[in-house]
């Protein structure tokens, strides 16, 4: 997180076409854990890999509910981090194709959530849905990284999605 213009943004990548999981899907930087690092070490080592951050600002300010992502097999756990001032990031050309800069407040916005139909193997399947930009150029925040969002949006105050879940029983 970090202030641009006196609004709070958090940095998400759109991840390459080219990578084998999740690929062009909205994401938070990260990766695995490398042999002997912490896991504070491990997600300061891939932001600065993937965006270009540079580490010296960085103040790491707690934890988030690890999230477990059965697609992958992989175990998420989120850390937030906050810096002074909007970093200069360099995104990787191996694994971003794109760096987005997105304020607090466009994602609490009741407007961005939606509910996208996902096929799953046949299987129809309600998302609960963050749409991220306006106009020609929407991303669609969804899945494990939606929920790491939605939990730092409501450690900020989100009330949380202003719809009901399509499947609600009345």
């Amino acid at each position: 997180m970090f202030p641009d213009a006196g609004l709070a943004r958090v940095v998400l990548t759109v991840r390459s076409a080219t990578l084998e999981h999740h690929s062009g899907q909205v994401s938070l930087p990260g990766g695995a854990v490398e042999d002997g690092e912490s896991l504070e070490q491990a997600a300061l080592r891939e932001a600065h890999e993937e965006i270009g951050l540079s580490l010296d600002a960085v103040r790491l300010l707690g934890a988030l509910t690890p999230v477990d992502v059965h697609v992958s097999g992989f175990r998420l756990h989120p850390l937030v981090a906050a810096l002074e001032d909007r970093p200069r990031l360099r995104p990787s050309v191996r694994e971003v194709s794109r760096v987005l800069e997105v304020g607090v407040g466009e994602l609490m916005d009741p407007r961005a959530f939606v509910w996208r139909l996902l096929d799953r193997a046949g299987l129809q399947i309600h998302v609960p849905t963050l749409l991220i930009g306006r106009d020609d150029e929407v991303d669609e925040l969804w899945g494990a990284t939606a929920m790491v969002v939605a939990e730092f949006l409501t450690l900020l105050g989100w009330s949380g999605p202003p719809t009901r879940s399509p499947w609600s029983i009345e």
